[in-house]
């Protein structure tokens, strides 16, 4: 098999012939009163406690100086937060309007109408284009109607539009027949005709080869909601071949063992992203277009299994939450097409709310195959074993009801931080030595700024600081001699930091046992200086006869490091979803030296009653 998974079927299988009268897409049309019937008690009543929720408050404004608070304060939520609301005030509309016949459409029109008066369907974050020689984001403090782009969430708007239109046609045309011709022609015209006519988005990758999430999760909801349209055979059949050869483009980007460099928060939109697809693509060929049996998507597929650390906690290097939001309906549908009872087992896990699915970002498609795909998980338990990536370079090793995630990669990873050769532990699935994880994004998050923002820069990170020096950024400060070892990692990180550090070497090795976590780490320099060896802890330190004692650990400090601590209260309310209360920060300082070799042994500390 070739090296581009979907070009390599389309070349033998044009699509056009493969492609049903009439899919089958496993969710009833509002007119299907057994279907909807059918749908458990449980989520009958969850709908509609948000219907009496959601009605109660009215589809938002969304101004331009919402808009614009991107660029002239740098505040997101001014825009977003009318914008993500008014959608999932109609998609829970919608399900009102599905689950009771009686229900008023009243809402649901409104928010048909609303978002399609909208001058765009791109969040403010978004409206840029960014390849080399674009204009910056302050060239565009208002979108232009005239040039529709196509972010993330205009691609998700029109598989929202979509779908409500799927489920209430009859209806809607029983008010007028120019709701849903209005909604068919805004999704031609803002998301389906730009498609097709440009090259130049940026996540399409022929102008960036640099691809993430943006790829599967944009070209999902494209390709569903085109399924949806009233488009023809032939240029539907044009639309998804040119989306899958975009998907070929981004899997290049995508290691081999499928590790998702954003993290396990980011699978939703990456990995699930691309089981969307592909579902998309079987059912609208009625399974002739099928590729389950590629390694490469299979470890795409199970890369959550791999980031896993129990509890609700999961190893969370770059923008990754500690506590992410997974999609349990796409883990355990994914366990099913794959046969892996250990998906199933954890979708059913995290299978969570119909809220909860909303209120991530509102992907209608998964709610309704929440209500619509059951679940059965095998009863197997958690499986928990070590994992080693080896083009992602991250290693978890489990030992004793202790859990070590440790990491070499570089600094130009996707939601990157400076934090080559860092580490995370876990007792009992609780954190005790943490990587602090993402904040609530702003115009910093993604700028030239982003690592000014404390939380992605190396000093924060349990990584050393020599002299002053942290971690630069970028793919040339990358991890060298990467190599797993039984019960840990070692590697070289000397390429991280740069010449003004003066290191000629920096070795790391990680290694858990059954009693504790040893850290060795080697440091040689060109000229004396100072090295501070950096730990970020979930619980207070105390420091008393030469040991530290943190939570359930304590560990000993050799003589003559001077220790320093430092309280972070965790203020922002993403973080503090994972980390409410404090974060502490612990430095113990060597003093000037050509070299250093240091070895820091971590084990259980029973605090007294």
């Amino acid at each position: 098999m070739g090296k581009n998974i979907f070009a390599d079927f389309l070349d033998r299988h044009p699509l056009e012939p493969l492609l049903c009268a009439r899919p089958d897409w496993g969710i009833p049309p509002a007119y299907d009163r057994a279907g909807w019937k059918g749908i458990t008690p449980t989520h009958r009543e969850e709908i509609r406690s948000l219907v009496r929720s959601y009605s109660a408050v009215p589809y938002p404004m969304r101004t331009a100086g919402g808009f614009m608070a991107f660029v002239q304060n740098g505040s997101r939520q001014a825009d977003e937060q009318p914008y993500f609301t008014r959608r999932r005030k109609l998609c829970v509309s919608a399900l009102g309007c599905c689950v009771d016949e009686g229900a008023s459409l009243a809402d649901v029109v409104d928010g048909i109408w609303c978002i399609c008066e909208e001058t765009s369907w791109v969040i403010s974050a978004h409206n840029v284009n960014p390849i080399p020689g674009a204009p910056a984001a302050a060239s565009f403090p208002l979108p232009d109607p005239r040039k529709p782009y196509v972010d993330l969430f205009a691609a998700q708007t029109a598989m929202i539009l979509s779908l409500v239109k799927y489920l209430l046609k009859d209806r809607l045309d029983g008010i007028t027949p120019l709701i849903c011709q209005r909604i068919d022609a805004e999704i031609e015209s803002r998301v389906h005709r730009p498609f097709v006519t440009r090259d130049d988005f940026w996540w399409m990758g022929f102008r960036r080869r640099d691809l993430n999430n943006w790829t599967p999760w944009i070209l999902s909801n494209i390709m569903l909601s085109a399924c949806l349209s009233p488009m023809e055979p032939l240029p539907l059949a044009a639309l998804l071949d040119r989306a899958c050869r975009m998907l070929d483009r981004w899997l290049d980007c995508v290691p081999a063992d499928g590790g998702c460099d954003e993290g396990a928060g980011y699978w939703n939109m990456a990995g699930g992203a691309l089981l969307d697809c592909l579902q998309t693509l079987e059912t609208v060929t009625g399974g002739r277009a099928s590729f389950w049996d590629h390694e490469k998507i299979r470890n795409i597929m199970c890369f959550p299994l791999s980031a896993e650390i129990g509890g609700g906690w999961f190893l969370n290097f770059a923008d990754c939450d500690a506590r992410p939001f997974l999609s349990g309906e796409r883990l355990c549908y994914a366990g099913q097409k794959l046969g892996d009872s250990r998906l199933t087992d954890m979708g059913a896990r995290y299978f969570g709310t119909l809220a909860g699915q909303l209120s991530d970002v509102p992907h209608f498609i998964r709610v309704l195959r929440m209500l619509f795909n059951p679940v059965f998980p095998s009863g197997g338990g958690v499986l928990k074993e070590d994992v080693w990536l080896p083009d992602l370079q991250v290693r978890v090793v489990r030992r004793g009801g202790m859990t070590l995630c440790c990491k070499g990669g570089h600094n130009g990873e996707n939601h990157n931080h400076n934090d080559v050769g860092s580490f995370m532990l876990y007792l009992n699935d609780a954190p005790e030595i943490v990587d602090a994880g993402n904040m609530v994004y702003t115009a910093k998050t993604f700028s030239s700024e982003r690592y000014s923002l404390w939380n992605v820069r190396s000093a924060y990170h349990n990584l050393p600081l020599i002299g002053d020096c942290e971690q630069l950024p970028g793919a040339e400060r990358a991890a060298e001699q990467v190599r797993a070892l039984e019960n840990g990692l070692v590697l070289h990180m000397e390429k991280a930091y740069g010449k003004e550090a003066g290191l000629v070497s920096l070795r790391r090795e990680l290694t858990l046992n059954e009693d504790a976590l040893t850290v060795r780490d080697s440091v040689r320099l060109s000229r004396k200086s100072t090295v501070t060896w950096v730990f970020m802890l979930r619980h207070r330190p105390c420091l008393s006869s030469g040991t530290v004692t943190a939570g359930a650990i304590a560990f000993s400090v050799p003589g003559g490091l001077i220790c320093e601590t430092e309280e972070i209260p965790v203020q922002d309310a993403r973080m503090a979803r994972s980390f409410p209360g404090s974060l502490w920060r612990l430095k113990l300082t060597a003093p000037g030296s050509l070299s250093q070799d240091m070895i820091f042994t971590v084990r259980r500390h029973i605090p007294h009653a």
